[in-house]
């Protein structure tokens, strides 16, 4: 069951909340809609309810906040506007992917798939699906962690009238099987046919709360729809003549040359239109939408059964959309009262009748869902090893960006060596003194802003935190990945170099010197550092290219300070340091470790090092507080 308590958005400026004090109850095994025009505050109340925006209120999930809960994504499994992965990921990487996050076994992921049907498409690319294909996609997402609650915004926008028919049966069974089913629509029809209970929204506010039935007896009434070049005459020709004969007929423009009649028949209408000559191009019954303002009552407790609701009429000349309402006999229970015929939001028989084949059944044994997960006493829900490894190597980004980083440096070598005047460190490392940081740095520096900006691209993990979940672990494993990517490009980039200044110039160019290890140790640290900026400053600014600018900015920005910080006297302490480490330690370290650290603080020393070291202190803090926030909040 889910309690949702005062949910109220911050306001906008002037303008009032987008949510305002809603408060509503979806139990468990049944369909809850909720229901309201584009801009009544549908998707905002979702976003509220799963703590990803700011805002008052609370929602209880049996009983408990989200953010109190161990393992969200098997408490709730959430669907929110399109499937947010990335394009080029396949349907089994990215399902694999979230089996990870979701801290659930891989086969778990083979299993949502042939539920939903999507099987034989698990090799296909995200972006090649269609609009059917990526809410199967969606749906078997959020069933990963077999939650007990599923919520979805508008799953059904967009999808042919066989997909329809799909996802409301599922969702069906998924409720007859006990789970808690709260699903938005903006088709009064559609939560007509598919919902349990109804949940009205209007400019922010709740006005209705009641079941199906007595939300279809209240809202939804039967009408003419006329369309004729003469809709003014004719609505005035209807109004006088059910004055004159005292008859209750409301006729509605619906702007242009369409009319709507309620309470007349087409034959009535089509006997006026002929005796005034009035040339009428459609004439059809259907069920009209009376608005939100309509029967806004707020129902508690069992409501007694309707006796007289209005069925679905014929169309005469023309289809139009239909829908099917409650038959008298309901059950006494609310919870169980539900309409009996659930015809598609596009669908219109010619006969007026719903075929057993065009109905979503209650129960339909061709619909089966996932097995249940074994529940397994684990520490976390996310496993950050496995999710971080099939995250950098489910798209060929990565392996792009270091082909292009070999080429580029390749190139920038050979370059340099013709040109000349370039010392032998920066000559393997294809580093002129024009650029601020060389090729591999900053190749490195994306790799790691693509590490948390794919994150809120595409968001992959748990709803409870948004797009990227501020875990300490992690983060730590984020740095981990990024330092072996950056490590494997920084030794491929010196080697590539060398090879290829050793084809194109000979030996003479590539002997390696004396203080061998302290330039290699300051290497890959330069490159790794970059590497850490570039994960961190994704994190907090929230996107790759403000990532890979802050790598390219701590040379450009924060080197001129840190030159002027070292200036003098701190330079010529952090180049003696190692030899006074060894006069004051009693225990005598190995001579590589002294070079070594010979190798990182001269890195610190020169201006670019010590700015990505103050860099990266600066970034963690401002991470680590940013996470305290959202914690707070």
């Amino acid at each position: 069951m889910i309690q949702a308590l005062g949910l109220t958005s911050k306001p906008r400026k002037e303008l009032p909340p987008a949510v305002d004090d809603v408060s509503f109850e979806a139990p468990a095994g049944r369909i809850t809609m909720l229901l309201g025009v584009p801009g009544a505050g549908k998707t905002t109340a979702l976003r509220l309810m799963l703590e990803l925006q700011p805002g008052r209120g609370i929602t209880y999930f049996r009983g408990r906040p989200l953010h109190s809960i161990g393992h969200p994504s098997r408490e709730v499994g959430v669907l929110l506007g399109d499937v947010p992965g990335h394009p080029a990921r396949t349907v089994r990487g990215h399902v694999r992917m979230l089996c990870a996050a979701a801290g659930v076994p891989v086969r778990r992921g083979d299993e949502v798939l042939e539920a939903v049907g999507l099987v034989s498409l698990r090799e296909e690319r995200l972006g090649t699906l269609s609009r059917g294909m990526d809410r199967r996609l969606g749906l078997a997402c959020a069933l990963l962690g077999d939650p007990h609650t599923l919520v979805l915004d508008e799953p059904v926008r967009g999808l042919s009238a066989g997909e329809n028919r799909w996802l409301h049966g599922m969702l069906r069974a998924y409720a007859d099987q006990g789970g808690t089913v709260l699903s938005t629509t903006a088709d009064p029809k559609e939560a007509a046919r598919a919902a349990d209970r109804v949940v009205t929204l209007d400019q922010g506010r709740l006005v209705a709360d009641q079941p199906a039935v007595d939300f279809s007896r209240t809202r939804l009434r039967p009408r003419v729809a006329v369309r004729t070049p003469h809709a003014t005459r004719l609505s005035a020709l209807l109004t006088k003549e059910a004055r004159t004969e005292r008859r209750s007929v409301e006729v509605a423009e619906d702007g242009g040359n369409r009319i709507s009649v309620y309470g007349s028949t087409c034959a009535e209408v089509g006997e006026t239109a002929f005796r005034h000559g009035i040339v009428v191009h459609q004439l059809a019954d259907e069920v009209g939408d009376m608005g939100p303002g309509a029967g806004a009552f707020r129902t508690e407790g069992p409501t007694a059964p309707d006796q007289g609701a209005p069925s679905t009429a014929t169309p005469s000349t023309a289809p139009s959309p239909t829908a099917a309402t409650p038959d008298a006999g309901q059950p006494d229970d609310p919870q169980d009262s539900r309409p009996a015929d659930r015809l598609p939001a596009d669908h219109s028989p010619a006969d007026g009748r719903a075929g057993d084949e065009d109905r979503v059944p209650e129960a339909d044994s061709s619909i089966g869902l996932p097995p249940p997960v074994s529940v397994r006493p684990v520490p976390r829900p996310l496993h950050p090893l496995r999710y971080e490894i099939r995250r950098a190597t489910g798209v060929g980004t990565g392996f792009l960006v270091g082909v292009a980083v070999l080429v580029v440096s390749a190139l920038t070598a050979v370059l340099l060596a013709r040109i000349g005047h370039t010392p032998q460190p920066r000559l393997l490392a294809a580093w002129p003194r024009e650029l601020p940081l060389p090729p591999a740095a900053i190749g490195a520096g994306l790799l790691g802003a693509l590490a948390f900006g794919d994150e809120f691209r595409h968001p992959a993990l748990a709803a409870d935190r948004g797009g990227a979940p501020r875990r300490l672990g992690l983060l730590t494993v984020k740095l981990l990945v990024a330092s072996a990517a950056a490590l494997v490009l920084a030794v491929l980039t010196i080697g590539c170099d060398a090879e290829l200044l050793h084809l194109v110039y000979g030996r003479e160019l590539i002997e390696i010197p004396a203080d061998w290890l302290p330039l290699g140790a300051s290497w890959l640290g330069l490159v790794i550092g970059c590497a850490w900026v570039g994960v961190l400053a994704a994190g907090v600014f929230r996107s790759t290219a403000a990532g890979l600018a802050t790598v390219v900015a701590v040379p450009l920005l924060v080197g001129p300070l840190v030159r002027k910080l070292t200036e003098g006297p701190p330079v010529r302490a952090a180049a003696g340091a190692p030899l006074r480490m060894r006069e004051v330690t009693p225990l005598r370290g190995s001579f590589e470790g002294e070079r070594y650290l010979e190798g990182a603080l001269r890195m610190m020393a020169q201006p670019v090092g010590g700015a990505v070291a103050l860099s990266l202190v600066v970034l963690l803090c401002a991470y680590l507080l940013t996470s305290l926030r959202n914690r707070a909040r």
